[in-house]
């Protein structure tokens, strides 16, 4: 009996646990110890740098996107990294230096105008006791000190700055969605630009630049701004780490180059953009108005990309099977663009389930590809757009085409291609490997148009009878209904 009793109880409990982190509308955190590890540093100026687990910081996205519950941070750390960190997840809510931080709790509260069951705090030391007290549901990660553990409602299984934030985040999604665990991805992935991809919205139109800049940041430049006449939504380049994805068998190898003959991994030296490029890129697109991302070929390249802001990750044909770059990926929480040029249907699922294995609505696009340059009419097999939308229901399907003509991409579109991606050139006859099979500006043009007006043409399947066709109507009708005999 009394062991009936105590499990009813422990139900209970977590009935009303659950009940009440379904009323969170913010969830506030210290740093030192629970956002980051509580270890020291040091840049040239003193204690300037914090240890952040990526996964807190995805936490931080799934809340807004998945609970609309809002992050804030309050902390007595002064150090520029935290600033840094909470301006990259958009945290606006951001308090440094705090020596009372029960007057903040309060201070917020009165000016988002919430009530103290609507929030949830993350402690570890005893400066945090009162607050905790104070707050709807607390919580302290697993190696806090015996104090707080003492009183806080939740208890993480990851320490501080190990996923503990992630970890507290989870369970106020569950909460909010019921306590049930969404069965498939979301259909429509908003990206941190405010870019929509999926079902009923518009196509998101890759141009891919990729390394067709040969080196050149005023190529590049030029290529961005063509693509921003031509109305895309986005433009793709591609980095790599050369030591790395250069077979070492290989680098010796003498090759002809725009530059005079050089060995291999010099010559891929020579064209891969590092931090000064990307920066300009970064700082260029933003003043332009458009999307920039990039397929990462290895997991440095992943490090090196998260100096930037970007809205997504794509994953090249070629790199489907490498399990640590995708896991590297998944890490940084940003949606993942799957392509599946040259693989096998049970290649694709092993990349769809390695992504499900980690989050199962984790923001996954999955593009139809061909990995011949350019690719024959006859192998670019079209309807593999909705046999993917039939195997993986909820996940926004696309298509990237290597292709010469234009007619097939407007086509894969109207076949139900979400998002689509073309290599982008300002001339075919320059000099380097996706040339040939890339558009021109002229041609993306006339791509994009043309997509448009597909969309449009689309219409919503009801049919009716449009003011255009009721003159038409009334001169070659011989009956025609009496609800559009007076109409003009």
């Amino acid at each position: 009996m009394d062991g009936n009793i105590n499990f009813e109880t422990q139900i209970n409990t977590k009935d009303m646990l659950e009940a009440k982190l379904s009323r969170i509308k913010l969830l506030l955190t210290d740093c030192d110890g629970v956002l980051t590890d509580g270890g020291v540093y040091y840049g040239e100026a003193g204690e300037e740098l914090k240890k952040f687990d990526i996964r807190d910081g995805m936490g931080v996205e799934r809340l807004r996107n998945l609970a609309g519950v809002q992050t804030g941070i309050v902390t007595g750390e002064l150090s520029p990294s935290v600033i840094k960190r909470a301006e990259k997840l958009k945290i606006t809510e951001l308090h440094l230096g705090v020596k009372d931080k029960p007057a903040i709790l309060k201070e917020i509260m009165n000016r988002l105008d919430l009530k103290a069951e609507e929030i949830a705090f993350i402690g570890d030391d005893v400066n945090d006791l009162e607050v905790m007290k104070s707050v709807g549901v607390s919580v302290c990660p697993g190696n806090a000190i015996s104090f707080v553990k003492d009183i806080a409602d939740i208890i993480t299984e990851c320490t501080g700055g190990n996923g503990c934030f992630r970890e507290v985040a989870e369970k106020i999604i569950f909460a909010h969605k019921g306590g049930k665990v969404s069965g498939r991805a979301p259909e429509v992935i908003t990206l941190n630009s405010g870019a929509k991809i999926g079902p009923g919205e518009h196509c998101y139109i890759i141009a891919e630049i990729g390394i067709n800049h040969n080196g050149s940041l005023d190529i590049a430049k030029q290529l961005i701004d063509e693509a921003v006449t031509a109305k895309a939504s986005a433009v793709k380049f591609q980095k790599r780490t050369p030591e790395i994805c250069v077979p070492k068998d290989q680098w010796e190898v003498m090759r002809d180059t725009p530059w005079g003959r050089m060995s291999y991994i010099d010559y891929k030296r020579k064209t891969e953009f590092g931090i000064v490029e990307y920066a300009t890129i970064d700082q260029y697109c933003k003043k332009v108005g458009i999307d920039w991302f990039v397929s990462t070929w290895d997991v440095e390249a992943v490090d090196f990309m998260e100096q930037f802001d970007t809205p997504l990750y794509k994953l090249a044909s070629a790199s489907l099977t490498d399990t640590q770059l995708i896991k590297k990926i998944l890490l940084t929480g940003k949606p993942l663009m799957l392509s599946t040029g040259m693989s096998t249907v049970k290649e694709i699922e092993d990349a769809v389930n390695l992504v499900w294995s980690f989050d199962r609505n984790y923001p996954l696009f999955i593009a139809h590809s061909t990995s011949a340059y350019p690719c024959k009419p006859e192998e670019l097999n079209l309807r593999m757009i909705k046999t993917l939308g039939e195997s993986y229901p909820g996940v926004p399907i696309g298509y990237s085409g290597h292709e010469t003509g234009l007619a097939t991409t407007v086509a894969a579109v109207a076949m139900g291609a979400t998002f689509v991606e073309r290599h982008f050139t300002l001339d075919r006859a320059m000099w380097g490997s996706d040339h040939a099979a890339s558009v021109e500006p002229g041609g993306f043009q006339r791509m994009v148009r043309d997509i448009r007006d597909v969309e449009i043409a689309a219409g919503d399947g009801v049919k009716k009878v449009y003011e255009s066709e009721i003159g038409p109507m009334k001169r070659l009708r011989v009956n025609i209904s009496e609800e559009y005999k007076t109409k003009a």
